[in-house]
């Protein structure tokens, strides 16, 4: 496995992190192993979806598939992501709302 770089790992952690989905998967993950077909339902996202998601996730190293019988279970690649998402939901953000809204993030956010 390479070793990377604090940088290279902060930007695969942001690069994750800036897609809902893929939020929202860590998230789940953070809490207890899961399934491809129980994180799909309770995400309400397609399978296929939710495949391409994890794929990238795997890409980034901060998840890992790991054999269960005939099915894949996923979880964190690490305790400290965990730990790492814990801290950032700590956060305090001052947001300017009229540089950062929702409807129109590109180039502020």
């Amino acid at each position: 496995m390479d070793l990377l770089t604090r940088v290279s790992v902060l930007s695969r952690f942001g690069h994750a992190l800036s897609d809902e989905t893929r939020t929202q998967v860590l998230l789940a993950l953070k809490d207890r192993p899961r399934y491809p077909a129980e994180l799909a339902d309770s995400l309400l996202v397609t399978r296929q979806k939710l495949s391409n998601h994890l794929a990238c996730l795997r890409g980034c190293g901060l998840v890992v598939a790991v054999p269960d019988g005939r099915r894949m279970r996923y979880e964190l690649a690490d305790d400290n992501i965990g730990r790492a998402l814990d801290d950032l939901l700590a956060v305090v953000l001052a947001v300017d709302p009229t540089c950062c809204s929702t409807a129109d993030a590109v180039g502020c956010c």
